[in-house]
């Protein structure tokens, strides 16, 4: 069975509904504090998980968000696989020789990395903690389009799953260390300056502007800071670039075993950069806030100084704080939200900067996180891609290998681990056309990907995905519909609770009277097919895939 919408219907229907705010009116059932509990928990799972299923609501309920939060903080972490070394640039000659048939997909794409993230998506018990490395992923990103070999890229995703409840200045010390983002942003191999030679500027340039603190001052709120002009004021010019250009210099990769250390190691991705002292610039270095590395200074000494210096500087709260709001929570924080959570970071309430814990629970526990019904137009986000598929999933307790997520990802206009560039599968400032509203997700949102999403959406509904024979161990991805079938013969119940667990309550009296028409006519001697239609039209829904 197909429901089929025109593209530019598709697009259409989900703007105007964003427009309108008809998805989102307050749930009339949610006057008691018991359903307001489930409401919110419901909220609560869908900001810090990948999806909210019967267990994790009636815990959260029980439990209470801080008690929730406390469980996920301490839940042991599900790490990505290590992945078989293999040489760079050498597919062709090096896989003939591997005894794995698929050598070149499994170990020279990211094929068998992408399926390890949706597995663990869909069934780790370390939700959270997957939830915002997946953010912070996508705030200090790298590419599959330059660094395709999976070992490397595994390595440095497993940075962010190991760091998403450590300290930021400690990420950022991972993340420039990695050969992965030496080798994605031209760091790795930066020497200092010679007759006509400057060192690199990239990665210092995109660690102060897209990792960091902004191209802009700002105030605590996250708003510019103006001059006497009204102007916004620079966060940094051109002279602290290449000050910090001069201090990343004398980098390149780790050695190899049994290879001779050299100045130039070849192009390898199995642990941190390795220092070469000799090629790193000993002068004076221009900081930020007028603040300079005095010369003399060890490669190592002079990159944790650098570091630091950017940690410090007063915008990363506000920055920060804002882009992982916008991953967990809502598209176009308030100030007083951004201004909230940038606190959080700048003191952990025990002298502490930059504790991710601290940022994460003031974003998850906010009252503009907490509160059971939104009203204002501008709150919520679209569901991006990947979360948009992985909640999907787990509604229906859905089994996977993670292939055809992997491979859907692509489709839907979010290649999972291959971002266009640097910014992102999509910039944080973009407005959602002819409104005043961020709505980052929408900027990959088209007519192609629009109908791909009812694509995938029929396809995990109604078809069979069988596994990929030449994947050992495959599984596919299989749905179970054990919950819903038995509620087929009630459409109102079916929807009840289709409503609750995925929407929290926010279906509104239009949308409910569109689908059941649709239940009612599919016989009810086939329960299955009634269940699996009115999944599809609730997933497919202007009002599910806006989430609130």
């Amino acid at each position: 069975m197909r429901f089929a919408i025109s593209a530019t219907s598709a697009r259409a229907l989900l703007f105007a509904a964003v427009l309108a705010g008809a998805m989102w009116a307050p749930v009339a059932s949610a006057q008691t504090s018991d359903a307001a509990a489930y409401v919110d928990a419901v909220r609560l799972l869908e900001q810090s998980t990948f999806g909210a299923n019967d267990a994790l609501i009636a815990h959260v309920m029980q439990v209470g968000t801080e008690a929730f939060l406390n469980e996920q903080f301490a839940a042991p972490k599900n790490s990505y696989p290590d992945l078989k070394y293999v040489p760079a640039g050498q597919q062709a000659t090096f896989c003939p020789t591997d005894p794995n048939p698929n050598c070149t997909r499994d170990y020279y794409t990211l094929f068998l990395l992408q399926n390890a993230f949706f597995v663990n998506a869909l069934n780790g018990a370390d939700q959270l903690r997957q939830r915002v490395a997946f953010a912070l992923s996508q705030i200090m990103v790298t590419s599959g389009l330059t660094v395709n070999l999976a070992y490397g890229m595994g390595k440095y995703q497993q940075i962010f799953v190991d760091n998403a409840f450590g300290n930021y200045e400690d990420i950022l010390t991972r993340v420039t260390l990695s050969s992965v983002m030496g080798d994605y942003l031209n760091m790795v191999n930066n020497d200092k300056p010679k007759p006509g030679v400057n060192p690199n500027e990239n990665y210092a340039r995109e660690l102060m502007q897209l990792f960091s603190m902004g191209v802009w001052q700002l105030n605590q709120d996250g708003t510019q800071k103006l001059d006497a002009y009204g102007a916004p004021i620079p966060s940094y010019g051109q002279d602290e670039i290449e000050g910090f250009a001069h201090v990343f210099t004398g980098w390149t990769y780790p050695v190899l075993p049994g290879v001779p250390t050299r100045t130039h190691n070849p192009k390898n991705f199995l642990g941190d950069m390795a220092p070469v002292d000799s090629n790193h610039d000993k002068g004076a270095k221009l900081l930020l806030n007028g603040a300079t590395l005095p010369a003399g200074g060890t490669i190592q000494s002079d990159l944790a100084a650098a570091i630091h210096n950017i940690f410090m500087h007063p915008n990363v709260g506000p920055f920060i704080g804002r882009l992982l709001i916008q991953k967990l929570a809502t598209g176009d924080p308030s100030a007083a939200y951004v201004s909230r959570v940038a606190a959080a970071f700048n003191n952990n309430g025990f002298g502490v900067r930059g504790d991710m814990k601290a940022v994460v629970s003031a974003i998850l526990s906010d009252p503009e996180a907490r509160t059971a019904g939104k009203g204002a137009s501008s709150y919520g986000k679209l569901r991006e891609p990947v979360l948009w598929m992985i909640a999907a999933a787990r509604a229906v307790s859905t089994q996977s290998d993670g292939v055809y997520l992997a491979q859907q990802s692509a489709q839907l206009g979010q290649q999972l681990f291959y971002p266009a560039s640097v910014f992102n599968y999509y910039p944080p400032t973009y407005l959602l056309p002819d409104t005043p509203y961020v709505a980052p997700e929408f900027a990959i949102q088209n007519s192609s990907t629009a109908i791909n999403r009812y694509n995938f959406a029929n396809t995990l509904s109604f078809g069979t995905i069988a596994p990929l024979a030449t994947l050992p161990g495959a599984i596919g991805t299989a749905p179970d519909w054990s919950a819903l079938t038995p509620l087929s013969s009630d459409p109102t119940a079916l929807l009840d609770r289709l409503d609750a667990q995925m929407m929290h309550g926010t279906m509104s009296p239009a949308m409910r009277s569109t689908i059941v028409p649709a239940i009612n006519a599919i016989p009810a001697s086939n329960p299955l097919t009634r269940a699996k239609t009115a999944f599809y039209l609730v997933i497919t829904s202007t009002e599910y895939q806006v989430e609130r």
